[in-house]
């Protein structure tokens, strides 16, 4: 009997509380989206070098991105789903 209670309380302990996890999606699409938009810019021919790699996209906007979806990540794992429950 003591065996089903302590099942039946881990599975309804979780760590992090649905708003976590939604932010942490969120980060996770922002940092992916930074990648996908750091990529490219590379030359077919390696004796010709391309100045496209210099652009505003791959420069700024790309690591702010990933910078901004680390952030959104380290406020999903500090937020404190319980807040509201405990009072």
């Amino acid at each position: 009997m003591g065996e089903q209670k302590r099942k039946q309380d881990s599975k309804s302990n979780l760590i992090f509380g649905k708003k976590n996890y939604k932010f942490m999606f969120i980060g996770l699409g922002f940092i992916a989206l930074g990648f996908i938009l750091m990529s490219g810019g590379g030359s077919d021919d390696p004796n010709v070098f391309n100045l496209e790699i210099f652009n505003f996209r791959r420069i700024r906007l790309a690591p702010t991105l990933v910078l901004i979806g680390f952030g959104i990540q380290i406020y999903a794992i500090l937020l404190n789903p319980d807040k509201n429950k405990s009072k």
